[in-house]
């Protein structure tokens, strides 16, 4: 790899704060959703995995691993995605979407569509992060960290449905759309017997 420093266009002395702020401005302009029905988007994507490499190389070496087990392992066995990984473990979501979503189309592994799913959820996107999971599980169905995953989604959904889902939330908030649609109709009826429609 060509020197990381020059990819992400800083000096060998900058902090680490200048670092991440670097890394931010490029991942935010080579992002491949800003170049979609594009004739550059494969031009942008390959940046993307240059950028991505680079700060993961300067974070790596500030932190004095040279990669060993501590990066490349999770509870499931050899990681692809270790950057990944660690930006999720800290909450710093939107830069592990940034890198994901980088990841080109014929690279994405059973863990790519895990972490895509982890992603999700904790965004709240519930169906899409499970439809993520089961196709990382589909992919490995050995996994423990897949199975686990799905077996977690199920339970959420089943405390969800048993707890009384919609109608509970619906009683416990006062006020449904139901409720204000329902109450506009006869606003609408009635203003319509008065005469002052």
């Amino acid at each position: 790899m060509t020197n990381p420093y020059e990819i992400l266009e800083i000096n060998r002395t900058a902090t680490d704060d200048e670092i991440k702020k670097a890394y931010r401005e490029l991942a935010k302009k080579y992002h491949p959703d800003n170049f979609k029905d594009n004739p550059l988007a494969d031009l942008a994507t390959e940046k993307m995995k240059l950028i991505n490499e680079a700060y993961e190389s300067i974070q790596k070496e500030r932190s004095g691993s040279s990669g060993g087990a501590r990066d490349y392992y999770n509870n499931s066995g050899y990681s692809k995605f270790p950057r990944i990984r660690e930006l999720i473990a800290v909450k710093r979501f939107s830069e592990a979407e940034i890198m994901l979503e980088a990841v080109n189309q014929n690279s994405r592994s059973a863990e790519w569509f895990y972490l895509k799913g982890v992603l999700l959820n904790e965004r709240g996107w519930y169906f899409d992060a499970q439809k993520n999971f089961e196709e990382a599980y589909k992919a490995e169905p050995g996994n423990q960290e897949y199975r686990d995953a799905i077996y977690h989604m199920k339970n959420k959904q089943n405390n969800f449905y048993t707890s009384g889902g919609y109608t509970a939330a619906r009683q416990n908030s006062g006020c449904s759309a139901c409720d204000i649609c329902a109450g506009l109709l006869c606003a609408d009826c009635l203003c319509s017997l008065a005469g002052c429609c």
